[in-house]
C-alpha cells in the first residue's frame, strides 16, 4: 500500500484578522487525483497557497513524504495552476517570453537557450498548445491560458499538481478537453493531484477521492460514490447544493 505524499495535520491559518482554516486533517493519495470541494469562502484556496507556503500556518503541520525512501522533508517540486493569471494588457508578453522567464536565469531578451527552446517545445506539445509559443499571452483564450499554465506546472516533472479550480472561465467544450488532458497526465506521471472544483460531475468522474472543507475544516470525505449523492450535498452545502451539479453528460476519461 502506497503511503500518503502528503499529510496535513490540524493546520490552522488566520489572513487578515480571520480564521480560515481551523483544524484541518487531511492525506493526498501518492499518484491519485483528490477533489477539494466546498463553498466559496470555505478555505479551499488558502489550502492550496499553505501547500505551497505562499501563506503561514499559525499552528498545525504539513508533512512531505517525498521520493523512494520518503524521508525527503519537501517535494522536488510542487506545480500549481491558479485560477486566473493576471498580465498587463500592455506588456507584450508572449508565450514564449513566458516559458524563458521561467526556464533559465539570462534575460529572455538576450533570446532563449537551445536547451530552453527543447524544453518548451516538449512542454507545450505535452497539452497540445505548441501552437500558442508565439501568441501574446494577454490575447489567450481561458482554455489557451490553462493549458499553457498547466505547461508550466509540469517544469520539472512534480510529484505534486495543484490545480486552483483551472476550467474556471472555460467554455463547457474547452473544460472537458483540459479535465481530461489532466486525467492523461495522472496516468502518464503518477503525479499526485489535488483539484478544486465546484462541478460535482467533473468531480465524481475523475477523483479517486474527495474532500469536503466547511468552515475551514473537513467535514467528510471518502471517494465519490459515497459523497456525490443527493442527502451528502444537502448536508454538507445546505441550500447550495445546487451550485455544484451542472447536470452535464459526462464521459469518464479513463482513470
Amino acid at each position: 500500500m502506497k503511503l500518503d505524499l502528503v499529510t496535513i495535520k490540524d493546520l490552522h491559518v488566520t489572513l487578515g484578522g480571520n480564521p480560515i482554516l481551523r483544524g484541518v486533517n487531511a492525506g493526498l493519495a501518492r499518484g491519485k487525483i483528490t477533489a477539494l470541494i466546498g463553498l466559496n469562502g470555505a478555505g479551499k484556496s488558502t489550502l492550496l497557497r499553505a501547500l505551497v507556503k505562499e501563506v503561514r500556518p499559525d499552528s498545525g503541520r504539513i508533512e512531505f513524504h517525498c521520493g523512494h525512501d520518503h524521508t525527503r522533508p519537501d517535494p522536488q517540486h510542487v506545480g500549481y495552476v491558479p485560477q486566473r493569471l493576471r498580465i498587463e494588457a500592455n506588456l507584450p508578453l508572449t508565450v514564449y517570453d513566458l516559458f524563458g522567464i521561467a526556464l533559465q536565469r539570462r534575460p529572455i531578451f538576450l533570446g532563449a537557450m537551445r536547451k530552453v527552446r527543447q524544453r518548451m517545445t516538449h512542454l507545450l506539445e505535452r497539452v497540445n498548445a505548441i501552437h500558442l509559443l508565439h501568441k501574446q499571452v494577454e490575447k489567450l483564450s481561458g482554455g489557451e491560458l490553462q493549458r499553457v499554465l498547466l505547461a508550466l506546472a509540469m517544469e520539472p516533472h512534480p510529484e505534486l499538481l495543484l490545480l486552483d479550480e483551472p476550467a474556471a472561465g472555460i467554455d463547457f467544450k474547452e473544460g472537458e478537453k483540459f479535465y481530461d488532458l489532466i486525467a492523461s497526465l495522472n496516468r502518464e506521471t503518477d503525479a499526485t493531484i489535488l483539484l478544486v472544483s465546484h462541478d460535482t460531475n467533473v468531480v465524481d468522474r475523475m477523483a479517486d477521492h474527495v474532500l469536503c472543507l466547511k468552515d475551514g475544516r473537513i467535514a467528510c470525505q471518502g471517494p465519490p460514490r459515497e459523497i456525490i449523492n443527493e442527502r451528502m450535498l444537502e448536508e454538507i452545502f445546505g441550500s447550495h447544493k445546487g451550485f455544484y451539479d451542472h447536470h452535464h453528460p459526462h464521459s469518464h476519461p479513463g482513470k
